[in-house]
């Protein structure tokens, strides 16, 4: 998928065939291949598209129930719009039922592949929608119901820069392979050390933790497209075992170990979870340490039971990869705040995190824990990063 291809414009016909069939002509018009994908599930057999329903989803979708056939026409799409071997682009519109339809089929295409829906909602919590992915929702203003001043000069700019990216050349192939590395912002010093250290050899890829972050990186693995991670900031584990607002999903780390890339990594901000505002701390949480980051962003310091919790998280996945794995633990202190004199030192806590990865994360061949008596921001901690990262890779692969 990329350049060459078809811009593939997909929707349910049935509701918004006028609007789906004009940005189709603009396309076409502008001189690019277009297909156009029916996703209607009320009447199936009267699609005037190129690719039906049933071409999409079979028998499956058409129950008569109309939730029960969205979800399987949304799963269908899921499965059928990947399998496509000339997607150049995908443009997409709809109303609340419509985007959350097609975005599941949208977030499985690789990075890259320019991906736009004209929706109702987008100017919501888009977070469902978008996922990890590069998908752009564009808010129509008016609803997607018919055409009008409006919504012509909306979907006629969607379908000139959807035209616009398929056309637009491809860059250049890097020569270096890609590294994927997390951070956040208390652990910036050492990312910052480490991506200086291995520019030269990598392209550097850095992903804020923030549970979106997390998962882009995984994303990118999964699509092959990153050839090795440093994995220095895994908070995102402690928000999935409290509750915080930046959680990772339950598959943090599933990327790892269904390519098995080399992977080092750390402990990195597992310190905090993460709420918004001071106001926004859930009532059984207001008595615990807390900081405020910021005016939208409040920090809790975890305990040694979610320490534990959170390594048990850990250790279980990395277990669970096949490829070389090198955890290295800052036994110094994790972020900015766990340090002496800080408002996050805690050595109970660290204790309970570090002593828990050492007694369950197992130790062969591929597998190593690696103790540093640095601080994460150290320079010395980033320097045994980029070790472990040479040891298991050679330099680059």
């Amino acid at each position: 998928m990329g350049g060459a291809g078809r811009a593939y414009v997909v929707g349910t016909f049935d509701t918004k065939g006028e609007e789906l069939r004009y940005v189709a002509g603009l396309l076409r018009d502008a001189g690019h291949a277009v297909t156009t994908v029916d996703v209607g599930t009320s009447d199936p057999d009267a699609s005037t598209a190129d690719v039906g329903p049933r071409e999409v989803a079979g028998d499956d979708a058409f129950t008569g129930d109309r939730g029960s056939s969205v979800s399987a026409m949304s799963a269908a799409l899921e499965r059928w719009l990947p399998a496509r071997d000339d997607v150049a682009g995908v443009l997409a519109l709809g109303g609340s039922g419509g985007t959350a339809l097609v975005t599941p089929a949208l977030q499985r295409l690789p990075v890259g592949v320019p991906k736009i829906v004209v929706s109702t909602v987008a100017s919501g919590n888009v977070a469902p929608y978008v996922g990890a992915v590069d998908l752009t929702l564009m808010y129509s203003v008016t609803d997607v119901a018919g055409l009008n001043r409006i919504s012509r000069r909306v979907l006629s700019n969607a379908a000139h820069a959807l035209g616009g990216a398929i056309a637009a050349p491809v860059p250049a192939a890097q020569d270096k392979p890609a590294l994927g590395l997390t951070m956040f912002g208390v652990t910036t010093p050492c990312v910052t050390a480490v991506t200086e250290a291995v520019s030269d050899r990598w392209d550097c890829l850095v992903f804020h933790a923030t549970g979106t972050g997390g998962r882009a990186m995984e994303k990118l693995v999964d699509d092959r497209l990153v050839e090795a991670v440093v994995d220095v900031s895994t908070t995102e584990v402690a928000d999935l075992v409290v509750g915080g607002v930046m959680a990772a999903t339950e598959d943090r780390l599933g990327a790892i170990a269904r390519t098995g890339v080399p992977w080092v990594g750390s402990v990195g901000a597992l310190d905090m979870v993460n709420f918004g505002a001071p106001d926004t701390v859930p009532e059984p949480f207001r008595g615990r340490t807390l900081y405020e980051h910021n005016a939208q962003v409040t920090l809790m310091r975890t305990t040694p039971e979610e320490n534990r919790a959170a390594a048990e998280f850990l250790a279980g996945r990395l277990n669970a990869c096949p490829g070389p794995v090198r955890l290295v633990l800052p036994t110094g202190g994790v972020s900015a705040l766990d340090a002496p004199g800080m408002p996050f030192a805690d050595p109970e806590a660290d204790a309970a995190l570090f002593d828990t990865l050492r007694a369950q994360v197992r130790t062969d061949d591929t597998h190593r824990v690696v103790e540093s008596p640095h601080h994460v921001n150290d320079p010395e901690f980033a320097a045994t990063l980029v070790a472990a990262l040479e040891e298991i890779t050679g330099g680059r692969p």
